[in-house]
């Protein structure tokens, strides 16, 4: 019997010790290194997003990340009663809903062409519109101003709603060809058996299945042309058009005066559309990461 009990204390003490030894594997000093480089990054990271939070509710804000002294909405209210924030809100959102209607149809109509029909070049023409967005709008901003001053898309929604949808076009494009790609032929094949004509089966049929990148294309022209901020600040220079990407240098009193209470109130509205819309929308973009892009 104390044979037995000898090798059972010693099966638990190997355990232990086995226990012991995982133990100090799972806590190395490169694990806890590289937690600790993570958690400063992280900290590094939330420190700007603190300070926007602290200093939209401050009605004494400074460059400091600090706790208010007295909690307040008063920013709130005056950017929307004094500094013409719902226009910048409503001008951010014609132009950026306007980019993303155009937008959806255009490269919906297009990406099922390109993907449903074989024409010589196709993969040229792909590769081309794909390395447009590789241009940096910068290389382009001056031809490009040419050609809205021609076409008398000088502070107009209209001028401004257009080129945001040509710019976002490339990339929603590829992903919405990807998607159509993903659709069994076979499928609208069957459609076009029981009667159906191509235009009813791409829209009856594949569309619907294709519909995550739809959602994906919209989901990128939206945000893409929320934040842009070139092409409103060469192209509109009428004040009752700006939008928020331009209005947030109203903060900017002078070069050394800034008016934080402003720029933070206006930044986290400026914040707000975006995050809503990706919330909604976000299953389509994961959709797209996962399998849209296969097709390409």
């Amino acid at each position: 019997m104390s044979v037995d009990v000898t090798a059972e204390q010693k099966d638990a003490s190997g355990g232990r010790l086995r226990d012991t030894k995982g133990s100090s594997r799972r806590h190395s000093p490169g694990k806890i290194g590289a937690y600790l480089l993570l958690s400063a990054l992280a900290l590094f990271a939330l420190i700007p997003f603190s300070w926007l939070l602290l200093a939209a509710f401050d009605s004494d804000a400074s460059i400091s990340v600090k706790v208010p002294k007295a909690w307040t909405l008063g920013n709130f209210t005056n950017l929307f009663a004094n500094e013409d924030g719902g226009r910048l809100m409503v001008n951010s959102l014609i132009y950026a809903g306007g980019a993303t209607i155009i937008l959806v149809v255009v490269t919906t109509l297009a990406g099922y062409a390109l993907s449903r029909y074989d024409f010589p070049g196709r993969r040229a023409l792909m590769l081309g519109i794909l390395l447009t967005r590789a241009i940096p709008p910068t290389a382009t901003i001056a031809p490009l101003y040419v050609i809205a001053t021609d076409l008398g898309f000088l502070n107009t929604y209209h001028g401004v709603v257009l080129i945001l949808a040509a710019i976002e076009a490339p990339l929603a494009l590829w992903i919405m060809k990807g998607f159509f790609d993903t659709v069994p032929r076979e499928i609208e094949e069957a459609a076009w058996v029981d009667g159906a004509n191509r235009l009813q089966a791409a829209f009856r049929v594949v569309l619907p299945l294709a519909g995550p990148g739809v959602g994906a294309g919209a989901l990128i022209a939206f945000i893409g042309a929320w934040n842009e901020f070139l092409i409103p600040l060469v192209l509109i220079s009428d004040q009752d058009k700006i939008p928020i990407s331009i209005g947030l240098f109203r903060a900017w009193v002078s070069y050394t005066q800034v008016d934080y209470n402003f720029l933070a109130a206006l930044a986290i509205i400026y914040v707000i559309p975006a995050v809503v819309f990706y919330l909604f929308a976000r299953r389509a973009l994961q959709a797209s990461l996962a399998g849209g892009l296969a097709g390409t």
